[in-house]
């Protein structure tokens, strides 16, 4: 493979260092066993590769070029460090046993999996568990996971650099665990590979809708957990959900970008394979039980991809859905979504009363309770509150194609009022 020269190289070197980095570093996990000189020196090979890969192409196994200079820059780190003849010695049998030739294909195993468990490691908070993985396994800069989670740089930065540490003096194996453990540590797992999915499907602030790159790598370690734990239901119930949902990626912008409503995309463009597959594995999930909050979300996103038309979407199912899932796993997001069901059920008054006792709970400074408020009473008819909640939504937005998207809203609405 050799792509210098073509038009778009450099975005294309880009997107694949970007899908390379967690197997990379997952390799070098495995092999050396130290997460942040791994992760340094996996950084300076892709330095080295975007520079060279630029100017020379791709080489045919980006991967073992990658694992090689990384491994060599690991080496280079640790001779360095070394204070005596014997760790040097032994540092040079260890290139010898474990660095591949450049054109050489590393296996690769279960190191993505095996590094995903590393990062959500019971030592490490849940805020420090999310901000490593979508460091380690999403690949993301310091600056995209601060913009993800609408921190402070220096925040996310600091708080990376304290979950390395915490998780090299837990002395945490490189492994994927079993048993109890593995049991233990399986909930956080799903809730950050939600989180990272959820971070592809709808990026939370920046100019870009979605990360297609984020949703994939999220889909290929539910697929290796789901491998891995066939019984489980909710791991079941987690991969049929991000089928589901990214099934309908490439209907979700226009061909300017512009942000295109569920209610609106052509259904005949979703990717029909992937539904197939995501409502046979929610059927499973449900009959195997028990019964999860991944499962119901994945039965809802599984009644929308199946109906033929908006129209025709079973939203008394929907709500149905909803009830268990309030039940089962309360949050003000699912009180919100049932709103939306509850709207288009029974009317978008029934909607609207049902988000009154949200305005006091954390979507009350967010853009999405006055976006919902906006639809329901642009449905309602009632066009000049309308247009006001959509404004106010399109300022609270901090993605730029929803911010866009809600303003058109808002002066669509008001056009209306001359």
């Amino acid at each position: 493979m050799n792509l210098s020269g073509q038009p778009g190289h450099d975005q294309r070197v880009e997107d694949l260092l970007r899908e390379l980095t967690p197997q990379v570093l997952g390799a070098l996990v495995r092999r050396h066993g130290d997460l942040p000189r791994c992760e340094d020196a996996v950084q300076e090979a892709l330095l080295a590769a975007h520079t060279a890969w630029v100017a020379d192409g791709v080489p045919g196994s980006p991967r073992g070029w990658l694992v090689t200079v990384a491994t060599r820059r690991l080496i280079d780190a640790l001779r360095a460090d070394a204070a005596r003849e014997r760790r040097e010695l032994a540092l040079s049998q260890q290139v010898r046993l474990f660095a591949p030739a450049a054109d050489e294909e590393p296996q690769q195993g279960d190191d993505s999996l095996a590094l995903l468990f590393l990062c959500c490691h019971p030592a490490l908070t849940p805020a420090s568990q999310l901000v490593l993985t979508l460091r380690a396994v999403g690949g993301l800069t310091t600056a995209e996971i601060a913009a993800a989670l609408l921190l402070p740089e220096t925040t996310v930065a600091r708080r990376i650099t304290r979950a390395k540490a915490t998780v090299r003096e837990a002395g945490a194996r490189f492994a994927v665990p079993s048993g109890p453990e593995l049991i233990a540590r399986l909930d956080v797992v799903h809730q950050v590979l939600y989180l990272v999915f959820t971070e592809g499907h709808a990026a939370a602030a920046g100019p870009e809708l979605n990360r297609p790159n984020l949703c994939a790598e999220a889909v290929r370690l539910a697929r290796l957990l789901h491998g891995s734990l066939p019984s489980s239901s909710e791991t079941t119930g987690l991969l049929a959900l991000m089928l589901l949902v990214d099934s309908r990626r490439a209907t979700r912008q226009d061909d300017d970008g512009a942000l295109v409503p569920l209610a609106e995309q052509d259904r005949d463009r979703w990717d029909h394979a992937a539904i197939t597959e995501g409502a046979r594995l929610t059927e499973a999930a449900l009959r195997t039980g028990p019964v999860g909050p991944y499962q119901l979300q994945a039965a809802v996103a599984a009644v929308h991809a199946l109906a033929p038309s908006a129209e025709d979407t079973d939203w008394a199912e929907i709500v149905g859905l909803f009830d268990v899932l309030q039940r089962l796993a309360p949050s003000p997001v699912v009180d919100l979504n049932r709103a939306v069901a509850l709207g288009m059920r029974d009317g978008p008054r029934a909607g609207l009363a049902a988000l009154d006792d949200l305005d006091a709970g954390p979507l009350a400074t967010g853009h999405r309770l006055p976006a919902v408020r906006a639809y329901l009473l642009e449905r309602a008819g009632d066009t000049a509150a309308a247009a006001l909640s959509y404004r106010q939504a399109a300022a609270r937005a901090t993605n730029l194609a929803e911010q866009k998207h809600l303003a058109l809203r808002a002066r669509r609405a008001e056009q209306h009022l001359r």
